[in-house]
């Protein structure tokens, strides 16, 4: 009997094409978003192992210089010496407005570079092809071993050079030959390390021969792993994924639950028939089993090409956040297709479980009845109201005692949830204070009949609340950031042209040339110091009004900016301040010579690393060799275009060495609006599930109206007055909604800004409030509960009073 009580099950799919439809869209909708972003979160951290592994073959023990200034007579007086080392230079050029890591290593002795270059060089263990590819590199003009995404950059800038493609490399890197990548880094005479080859550690004694700015460093000392920096970004993916997830599951639930209750009467005449209830329940299983494997394989099929089209951005967006670099090519993985294979069975368990549940319940034999699953719902209501208020205890105590970005995330989490389990309990009050408040007969119906109709709507209702909050308080966390940002690059690019020279020795002759003229020159000089909590870069500036006037300092001593001049103290960037615990008139640990008085704390948005500012003089007396090469210029703007024909007509500089403000300021902005245009996508993306879930809860419940309404067209409201009373109820609901969504996304943003943000990135943004936005979101929620509703107001507006009076004709 259980294959005929199959095909019987099935057959309400026939009579409900639209059910099942929004059954199997709401599934796959919640299954595509999710696994695009497992998707987008595999691709990323494959390329971060790819990058790690990379790093850990180059940084291994090496003799370093904590100055950077290592040179060529450094390495041939060690190797005389005795030491066994084999030298190191990186750097980074400009391809397309994109930095590429480029590494050189001497070919002829390279360090062990397992899995990246051929094997070990040498001539026993050379294949002919790698022979060739050795042949090819050294031979000049050289050659560069890089990734075939870099290599697409990188091949127009350089023809001359012969490029090998490795996919092993990461993006964003090259591997050459040291005098190749000299030449390319215009540093014949400059090494960054000296990779130290034998397995043992070097004697004490051995160490204490080193020369003064020469030191040993361990394997990996100071390097910070791509994923710990990124960790924040794909908490946020995830995030937004299973957000979307759980949104989608509000419309498989809501589905599921009617599609129960209108089969009860078949499911009592199974039962007379003599079909156990254990197979009741096991053909039930095999038939949400098979829906969800279907809406898998669609999921998987949209997922994938969502996770393509977004997969660019994500690469920008790392790149331009954190300075990582991500294959933009999307490889289908088996992880991430098992995972979203068992989150789609996973959720279909979890909507259809308090279906199922409540079929345990109810007897079988008690006639359908939706009133019955209402008041069921509704005397819920107060204990989803204390779950909710639980959660939000949790989330309170996550964020007090945990902290952290994991506190943090555990907080929103709690929030979010525990703030859509309040919301049924809280319209319904509303709803029900508006029932008291009005004493017209028609409006009296309507408030009664929105609060009738919440048990139906709710999980729809709680999907948009969610989107809403999350669209506010993401939306605000983004919109003060480019405020944020954009006052920022006021204040920091305030000159009016910037100029690089090709070298050092054009750029001491540039700067002379321009101090001929009488203009105000600013050098930008730095110096990075190696570290084992991360690396500093310390700038050196001149005593200029420039400085005092522009510079975004968020707190400063007094008189600070004259202290710096005479070389008293320190400014420090606020990821420095915060990564390390140091506040206002606190000293920091640096080598001997620099001054560790912190005078100032400035802001510092978009650098991962840490930053600090000292005078030109203490800068020029620790490092003189600090690159002499980049200038900011202060001049009447109209002046600008005839400065910039003037000095390539003397100094031979290309245009793009030359870099006007206003373009700089452009360029930025284009790169934060490239950053932030995933999550632009996934809010769309989110809001759009939450429509949908609002559409398939009115279109589904449709038949249920009937034996409320054919009452109140019998006492003599018309089907237009119905039909219209109909979408204003849709209004009501939405609106109400979207106010209360409206708090809960001002929190969100909140804890995005000041706990998420402050714990991913090391600096704070203020807050800043844009009710514009949130009116055009209101209006969003408004317009997408008016085109769900039309449909019902159109068949209703459109129904035979034949229908309505059918009503009246059995016990409903």
């Amino acid at each position: 009997m259980t294959g005929p009580a199959l095909l019987a099950l099935l057959s309400h799919w026939r009579q409900h094409r639209f059910q099942l439809a929004a059954l199997i869209v709401g599934l796959a909708l919640a299954t595509a978003l999710w696994m695009a972003v497992q998707a987008i979160n595999s691709q990323a951290k494959a390329s971060y192992a790819k990058a790690a592994n990379y790093a850990r073959q180059i940084d291994r023990p090496s003799l370093v210089s904590a100055t950077n200034n290592l040179t060529v007579s450094d390495y041939v007086s060690l190797k005389r010496s005795g030491w066994k080392l084999s030298p190191i230079l990186t750097g980074n050029i400009k391809v397309a407005g994109q930095s590429i890591e480029i590494t050189g290593v001497d070919l002829l002795s390279p360090p062990p570079i397992s899995g990246i270059m051929p094997p070990e060089m040498t001539a026993q263990d050379m294949t002919a092809q790698d022979g060739e590819i050795l042949i090819s590199m050294l031979r000049p003009p050289g050659g560069l071993l890089l990734h075939p995404q870099t290599a697409q950059r990188i091949a127009a800038e350089f023809p001359a050079l012969t490029l090998h493609r490795s996919a092993e490399l990461p993006p964003g890197h090259a591997i050459g030959d040291i005098s190749v990548v000299s030449r390319l880094l215009d540093a014949p005479k400059t090494l960054t390390r000296l990779i130290y080859l034998p397995s043992t550690p070097p004697h004490p004694s051995a160490l204490q021969t080193l020369p003064d700015h020469i030191q040993f460093e361990a394997a990996n000392a100071s390097r910070v792993e791509p994923g710990t920096l990124t960790e924040s970004f794909h908490l946020n993916l995830t995030a937004f994924g299973f957000l979307s997830f759980v949104v989608g599951l509000f419309i498989v639930q809501g589905t599921i639950g009617l599609a129960m209750e209108q089969r009860r009467g078949l499911f009592r005449t199974l039962r007379c028939l003599g079909l156990p209830f254990a197979n009741l329940v096991l053909i039930l299983l095999i038939e949400i089993t098979f829906i969800a494997f279907i809406s898998a394989f669609i999921g998987l099929i949209i997922g994938y090409f969502i996770a393509a089209s977004l997969l660019p951005g994500v690469a920008v967006t790392l790149s331009g956040l954190y300075g990582v670099e991500v294959d933009n090519g999307l490889t289908l993985q088996p992880a991430w297709v098992l995972s979203g294979l068992a989150m789609t069975l996973l959720g279909a368990a979890v909507a259809s479980g308090y279906s199922f549940f409540t079929l345990w319940h109810l007897p079988i034999l008690q006639a359908p009845s939706t009133q019955a699953r209402g008041q069921q719902i509704l005397r819920n209501f107060n204990g989803w109201a204390r779950a909710g208020v639980g959660l939000l205890g949790i989330g309170a105590l996550s964020l007090l005692l945990w902290g952290g970005l994991n506190g943090g995330f555990a907080f929103l989490g709690c929030l979010m949830l525990g703030t859509a389990l309040l919301l049924p309990f809280c319209l319904w009050h509303i709803l029900q204070a508006g029932q008291r408040l009005t004493h017209h007969p028609l409006g009296h119906w309507l408030w009664a009949d929105a609060r009738a109709q919440l048990p139906g709507l709710s999980l729809a209702l709680m999907a948009l609340m969610l989107a809403l909050a999350t669209n506010i308080g993401v939306g605000t966390m983004v919109s003060s950031f480019r405020l944020t940002f954009t006052g920022w690059l006021d204040q920091r690019l305030s000159s009016e042209l910037y100029v690089t020279a090709r070298d050092d020795a054009q750029g001491a002759a540039l700067e002379q040339w321009l101090a001929q003229k009488d203009l105000r020159v600013l050098p930008i000089r730095s110096q990075v110091l190696r570290d084992p909590a991360g690396q500093i870069s310390i700038y050196g500036v001149r005593d200029d009004p420039t400085y005092r006037d522009h510079w975004p300092m968020l707190e400063s001593q007094p008189r600070a900016w004259d202290l710096l001049a005479t070389g008293q103290g320190i400014l420090i960037s606020e990821q420095l301040a915060r990564r390390r615990n140091l506040s206002l008139g606190d000293t920091i640990l640096l080598p001997q010579g620099w001054p560790s008085n912190i005078l100032g704390i400035y802001s510092d948005y978009g650098n991962p690393h840490g930053q600090a500012i000292v005078s030109m003089a203490q800068l020029l007396r620790n490092a003189p060799e600090a690159p002499n090469q980049r200038f900011g210029l202060r001049l009447d703007a109209r002046d600008v275009p005839a400065l910039i024909e003037e000095i390539q007509e003397t100094f031979d500089l290309d245009r793009e060495n030359l870099v006007e403000q206003g373009k700089l300021k452009a360029a930025s902005q284009q790169v934060f609006d490239q950053t932030f245009r995933v999550t632009d996508s996934l809010k769309l993306l989110t809001l759009g599930v939450a429509s949908f879930a609002i559409f398939t809860s009115l279109a589904t419940l449709w038949s249920q109206r009937l034996p409320q309404l054919g009452p109140i067209w019998a006492i003599g409201v018309s089907r237009r007055t119905l039909a219209q009373i109909d979408i204003l109820r849709s209004l009501l609901m939405a609106g109400l909604t979207a106010l209360l969504a409206l708090p809960l996304g001002l929190v969100l943003s909140w804890a995005l800004l000041v706990v998420i943000n402050t714990e991913a990135f090391g600096w704070r943004l203020p807050i800043y409030l844009f009710p514009l936005d949130w009116l055009w979101l209101v209006i969003l929620s408004l317009l997408a509960a008016l085109l769900a509703a039309l449909l019902p107001a159109w068949r209703l507006f459109r129904l035979q009073p034949s229908a309505l009076l059918k009503v009246f004709s059995s016990e409903r």
